[in-house]
């Protein structure tokens, strides 16, 4: 019987993950197919999940804006879930959804690709929002002995991330002593790339374009930067072992991601 799982959100069009999951499933010879799916509206995608388990669809990654709904249909939730407030994958087995992010994951995954000479134990790191995406960031890089502090327009929301997974909300000047910068919002940070340090380095989570205005500027004053696709694979990865059984065969997705995207490294 073929596997099915997919990814949903709205607008879904745009994704990336059907092409990665997809060539991983030919590679490896698998019984299986991976969809896309565009609900409507929270009542919607509800009902996909409700479908889904009923009629044994294996899973499904989830994207804006169905994370926190996917969090609040799940019969089990895992810590990283639980700390981010959202899920970015519901596996069904049994009748029964367990929600879980990957995010997190994808982002140190990205990390360790892109900046492998990046050690964040004991380092300051600043990441600039407080939505999900800062949650998964947060939790993250605390676990990995970072020393992490939130910068957001809305300082309430900096005060409630900080307050819920135990880090702090920065300060006017934390960028100066910042190693690591992680853009978790959806438009380019207001901030100043000439104040950073000059070994510190840039990450942002939006991989259209694929090198964006935060990331440019930190190129050309000579850092290193870590772009959004490489955790896009990153928690792909994962969320494969958890919905096909195995670990994703050594195909270079990002190397079709790019083609899919118009872009060249």
């Amino acid at each position: 019987m073929t596997v099915i799982a997919g990814v949903a959100g709205q607008p879904i069009g745009h994704s990336l993950s059907p092409l990665i999951h997809r060539a991983w499933i030919a590679a490896a010879g698998l019984d299986a197919d991976y969809r896309a799916f565009g609900p409507e509206d929270e009542a919607g995608f509800a009902a996909l999940v409700a479908e889904g388990r009923a009629r044994g669809l294996r899973g499904l990654n989830v994207t804006a804006p169905f994370k926190a709904a996917a969090l609040a249909l799940a019969d089990e939730v895992s810590a990283s879930a639980r700390l981010c407030g959202s899920a970015n994958l519901l596996v069904f087995e049994r009748g029964r959804i367990s929600a879980d992010s990957t995010d997190g994951e994808g982002l140190m995954a990205a990390l360790a690709e892109q900046a492998p000479e990046l050690d964040v134990a004991g380092q300051s790191v600043l990441i600039l929002g407080a939505g999900g995406a800062a949650r998964a960031a947060a939790a993250a890089l605390t676990a990995a002995g970072a020393d992490v502090g939130v910068l957001n327009r809305s300082a309430e929301r900096a005060r409630v991330l900080a307050a819920d997974l135990g880090v702090r909300v920065a300060g006017p000047d934390a960028e100066t002593k910042a190693a690591l910068v992680v853009n978790a919002l959806s438009v380019p940070p207001g901030l100043d790339i000439g104040a950073l340090r000059r070994d510190a380095v840039l990450m942002d989570m939006t991989y259209r374009p694929l090198l964006t205005s935060f990331l440019a500027a930190g190129r050309a004053r000579g850092l290193t930067t870590v772009d959004g696709l490489a955790m896009l694979i990153g928690q792909a990865r994962p969320s494969f072992r958890a919905l096909f059984g195995m670990d994703p065969p050594p195909v270079d997705v990002r190397v079709l991601a790019l083609a899919a995207l118009g872009e060249t490294e």
